[in-house]
């Protein structure tokens, strides 16, 4: 085969005048007229020229090597593929549909013979967008000049149809088809038409020489995977060469050779080029110790080191599940498997998928930190692209940090959103890593294409949506390592859109490390296969009865069978001694003054907000108001990072909260928010009865770290409470006890059966005499024990554990019919084109609570922008907020309603955001928008008041309360948001 690479610069040599006045861009102007303009075969050329910087310098291996192997001339082909593509992907410009849009532009085509009946066609062109009539006009090209048979033909032209982001269905191409006159005016001018765009094509496949390898097409069957692949990669070339700040317009540019157009503009971009991985050392330690900031005397746990080695020792790279107790250092080994995972895929880059936006903030500095000591192939290479991706990230002071003074502004694409975030110098050096949020690739659609990405888990699910411009975000997937942390916290309709995620990315052989605590057999099982196939995990592997294994590691390569490996422990542990309390407040209140009365740290998890507030309240009248925390995830936004870094000062390792620990008792009450990436240690748990792994994962936060603690509190101990108590008295965990009936909170959070099995497989601990769980051996027994197949709990439970089961499957399996709903089936056969691929899907969706709600089974809920309103009307920043992490004052600011507030100001505004609780939900959440929408401030609605457009504002009084849709409504931030029924 030829290996000479396409000529797209020389594309406009001997194009005749007809093809030469053919319009692709105007700056349109008043009266249908333009101003500066821009050729097709120009723009034409400026795509291929990008297509090909792209392949050479932008899409990581990992991405051409899977192009490549669909093509008979491997990775030579396969640029050449993309280059010829992202050169003829605007052929539809040259119809009478798009043309007739500029009058001035149409006219100059009439003026050579090409006639269009203009007024006719602005009234019917939108039946045929330019993607929809190039997919077409590349149809038939390939059949007359190539004879490739209708099978082989829609896989290369669909990617055409699509480069606006939605692969036409097979209804519009028919429709279109019956209406030729859109595509070539009907009479004297037909022929020229249809020699003009023939001219075109012609003149791309001369240029690329594709007309040599058309007769090796015919057999070629592109993966639907590599079709996407491709689909993206014109899409990013187009949106880079219709730049006009890179590649201006005529007349201006008229002068300009390709060559110099292309380089000009490349330069101007300046796109960091993708992470090329080294192989790090042989030697755990010495991996480990280059990487990590490890303390004094610290070693590589035999989890950290089994990883790595199984992630070498693995036929191919692919899916690995690390699970192992908290605290045993999952982070690093899933940093560490993916430098490994990405030596020998080629990947170019990691995605670090974590539950929440709280978590994504946490993460965001360690990922940095691992990048300021990785190294790179290309020691001159230069910066690497980093992104937060979640819809706060420009408040995070890590991530604006890293956002450099910007340049011009690149506006690509009008649907983008603006850019959002204060920009300041804080890019820097360390070792061989260079961190720059890079200007083009920051937003809802392309932050994701960054090398290094820490987002929520929903921009994983996202992929697996049938949305607009899927393919970019598979693009952006399909080139990177990518880490799922917390596998264990999603529910039934979050797995079904992971389940199908999954899918794809193991047809892109995207190696994937996924972390948790202790996941269920099945759930397991679940996600090997949806990972590499019904084979990957034989129900021999690990059959109905089999131990259980702990710490594990699941491994398998795509399209292969799994494998398993049992590092040892690392020897830390903990035995906690269980009990249960009776729920009232007051006998929690009275149990912890005597357990706290020489000190000591409590922490006590409540599993709604409203019974943490009321459990704080009875303590705080004992203990008083200073000996009481209160956490939950009912702060604004400031209020709950502060919360966060308080807990992590004050209750975390030694070496972190040296003085700052409280000497006398104090208590965290606290949500959920207690169970995730907190790092705290304390003396003493009392929980409310909740999913068992769940409570092992609250029973981490007990005796964490090696302390000096009162003598009472040497023993760890959880006191299980949120039980209700049975008519006739009796105990639960006695031998012939009626089953416990969970509060209604708890079961409205996690239904009944779940809390049931938590009961039955801690009850024998519970018992007089009962041993204590240990911390790590029981965790996998007691999770397996808890979500398997076996009855558990004494002959008079089963009753109730079966009706709750039932409800339970139920609910699961309604969970995931609405998942599927809009979820992307998996590949199809090779060659089958993407022809209707995101059919019936929900438009746009990105990490705004409409996108959040498409992968997330939660209801409507409203966030608002939280501040004060003082007694003679005027605006103000809630008065409490903390300075900046530049010492800038945001407490108490004025706000102006007659102009924008200055970007301080609105930023303060924006980090106030609070979501409203369920009381808002539902009929309730239209009445509250239509009250909150009373307070419109027309000046904070432009573009340079980003922050704070189109958000619902919530002011409250100078005592900090509000009625709203009949409710009251109280804020502190000691207590967060209180909200009661109005009397």
């Amino acid at each position: 085969m030829n290996n000479r690479r396409p000529q797209v610069a020389r594309l406009g040599v001997g194009l005749s005048m007809p093809a030469r006045k053919v319009w692709a861009k105007s700056d349109q102007r008043e009266a249908g007229r333009s101003g500066a303009w821009l050729p097709l075969w120009r723009h034409m050329a400026d795509s291929g020229e990008v297509a090909g910087r792209l392949w050479d310098h932008w899409l990581p291996g990992q991405v051409r090597r899977s192009i490549a192997a669909a093509v008979p001339g491997g990775e030579a082909e396969a640029r050449l593929l993309t280059v010829w593509l992202a050169t003829v992907h605007d052929i539809g410009k040259a119809t009478p549909a798009f043309a007739c849009q500029v009058e001035d532009l149409a006219g100059a085509m009439q003026d050579q013979g090409l006639t269009m009946p203009t007024r006719r066609l602005l009234t019917e062109r939108s039946a045929a967008p330019h993607g929809l009539a190039g997919q077409i006009l590349l149809e038939e090209w390939l059949e007359q000049r190539g004879e490739l048979p209708k099978s082989a033909r829609g896989q290369f032209t669909v990617i055409v149809g699509g480069h606006h982001g939605v692969p036409p269905d097979a209804g519009q191409v028919r429709h279109l088809r019956g209406r030729t006159e859109l595509i070539r005016t009907r009479g004297t001018s037909e022929a020229l038409w249809r020699s003009v765009q023939m001219e075109l094509l012609d003149a791309v496949a001369a240029a690329c020489e594709v007309a040599e390898r058309l007769p090796s097409w015919k057999e070629v069957r592109l993966p639907q995977p590599v079709q996407v692949l491709l689909s993206a990669t014109v899409i990013v070339a187009d949106w880079i060469a219709s730049n006009p700040d890179l590649f201006p317009y005529y007349p201006d540019a008229q002068g300009q050779t390709s060559a110099e157009r292309v380089e000009a503009a490349w330069c101007g971009l300046a796109l960091p080029r993708p992470w090329e991985a080294v192989n790090p050392p042989e030697e755990a330690d010495a991996h480990y110790d280059s990487r990590f900031a490890l303390p004094p005397g610290a070693q590589v746990r035999p989890v950290q080191a089994a990883a790595v080695q199984l992630a070498r020792e693995l036929s191919a790279p692919g899916l690995l599940i690390i699970e192992a107790p908290m605290g045993e250092g999952k982070t690093e080994a899933a940093l560490a498997v993916a430098e490994v995972f990405a030596a020998r895929s080629g990947a170019g880059g990691c995605f670090f998928a974590l539950p929440t936006r709280a978590t994504g903030d946490a993460m965001f500095p360690r990922l940095t930190d691992w990048l300021g000591r990785l190294p790179d192939a290309d020691g001159k290479r230069g910066a690497h692209s980093v992104f937060l991706a979640h819809a706060k990230s420009a408040l995070n002071p890590h991530y604006t940090a890293l956002m450099g003074a910007p340049s011009r502004p690149l506006a690509v694409e009008t649907d983008d959103m603006w850019e959002r975030g204060s920009h300041r110098e804080g890019g820097h050096i360390r070792h061989t890593a260079e961190l720059v949020a890079h200007h083009w690739l920051r937003g809802r659609k392309k932050g994701m294409l960054s090398s290094f990405v820490v987002g929520t888990i929903d921009q994983l699910l996202f992929g697996a949506l049938k949305t607009r411009h899927l393919a970019l975000r598979h693009l952006a997937l399909a080139g990177k390592v990518v880490v799922i942390d917390e596998a264990h916290a999603y529910d039934a309709y979050m797995d079904t859109y992971l389940d199908g995620a999954l899918a794809w990315l193991g047809a892109y052989r995207v190696p994937i490390v996924v972390l948790s605590a202790t996941l269920p057999a099945g759930r397991r099982r679940e996600l090997a296969r949806a990972y590499a196939g019904s084979q990957a995990y034989p129900d021999t592997l690990r059959p109905d009865g089999a131990g259980h294994s702990y710490p594990l590691l699941t491994a398998v390569a795509p399209g292969g069978t799994a494998v398993e490996s049992a590092p040892a422990a690392s020897g830390r542990g903990t035995q906690v001694h269980v009990e249960t309390l009776a729920d009232a407040p007051e006998v929690i209140a009275d149990r912890l003054a005597a357990e706290l009365a020489d000190g000591g740290c409590a922490l006590v998890v409540r599993n709604t907000v409203d019974r943490v507030r009321d459990t704080a309240a009875v303590l705080r009248e004992l203990f008083g108001a200073d000996a009481v925390t209160v956490a939950h995830a009912r702060f604004v936004d400031l209020d709950r990072a502060a919360k966060d870094a308080d807990l992590r000062e004050r209750f975390g390792p030694p070496e972190i909260c040296a003085g700052k620990r409280p000497e006398g008792a104090h208590i965290v009450v606290a949500s959920q928010v207690a169970e995730q990436s907190l790092d705290v240690d304390f003396d003493l748990l009392v929980t409310d009865l909740a999913p068992v792994d769940l409570i092992l994962q609250r029973m981490g936060r007990l005796h964490r770290h090696e302390r000096e603690r009162p003598a009472r509190l040497r023993t760890a101990r959880c006191l299980v409470t949120g039980v209700e108590p049975d008519d006739g008295g009796g105990e639960w965990t006695g031998a012939v006890g009626p089953p416990p009936v969970p509060i209604r909170g708890s079961r409205a959070v996690y239904g009944t059966w779940p809390l049931l099995r938590a009961a039955a497989v801690l009850r024998p601990h519970l018992a007089d005499g009962g041993d204590a769980v240990r911390l790590p051996a029981d965790i996998a027994p007691l999770v397996q024990d808890a979500y398997g197949s076996a009855p558990q709990g004494p002959a008079g439970w089963q009753e109730a554990m079966a009706a709750a089961e039932k409800t339970d499957e139920a609910h699961r399996t309604e969970q995931q019919g609405k998942a599927r709903t809009y979820r992307l089936p998996a590949p199809r056969a090779a060659g089958r084109s993407l022809l209707g691929w995101i059919d019936a899907g929900v438009g746009d969706a990105d990490d705004t609570p409409v996108g959040r709600q498409q992968v997330r089974d939660t209801e409507d809920s409203v966030e608002v922008l939280v501040v004060q309103r003082t007694a003679v009307g005027a605006l103000r920043t809630l008065p409490h907020l903390p300075p900046d992490e530049r010492g800038r004052a945001r407490g108490g600011l004025a706000l102006p309603t007659d102009a924008a507030p200055d970007p301080h100001r609105a930023k303060a505004v924006a980090a106030s955001a609070l979501r409203l609780p369920y009381q808002f939900c539902f009929a309730t959440a239209d009445r509250a928008v239509a009250e909150l929408e009373e307070l419109y401030v027309e000046a904070w609605q432009g573009r340079d008041c980003h922050w704070l457009a189109g958000q619902l504002i919530l002011a409250l009084d100078e005592e900090c309360r509000c009625s709203l849709a009949g409710f009251e409504l109280h804020y502190s931030p000691d207590d967060g948001l209180e909200v009661t029924r109005a009397q």
